[in-house]
């Protein structure tokens, strides 16, 4: 949703705003490259750069104010 807030329709789609999980930079980078459950892998098309910027967006935003910023180095660490 654009807010942030998550959806269920014919799937279950968890809310982003306010979420404490993404306190741990390590725990939104390893979903966005890895995936889990629902959530597709977009390790493989999305380069450090791309995966850093995503994740800092979604730390810094829909009422979430995490001011440590993931850095490129940090998205290599979690690859496989």
């Amino acid at each position: 949703m654009p807010t942030g807030e998550g959806a269920t329709g014919a799937g279950s789609y968890p809310s982003l705003a306010n979420d404490p999980a993404l306190g741990d930079n390590g725990y939104a980078v390893y979903i966005v490259v890895l995936g889990k459950r629902a959530m597709p892998p977009f390790g493989d098309m999305m380069n450090n750069d791309q995966v850093a910027a995503v994740v800092n967006y979604l730390r810094t935003h829909f009422g979430n104010n995490y001011v440590d910023r993931v850095a490129p180095e940090d998205i290599q660490a979690i690859r496989p």
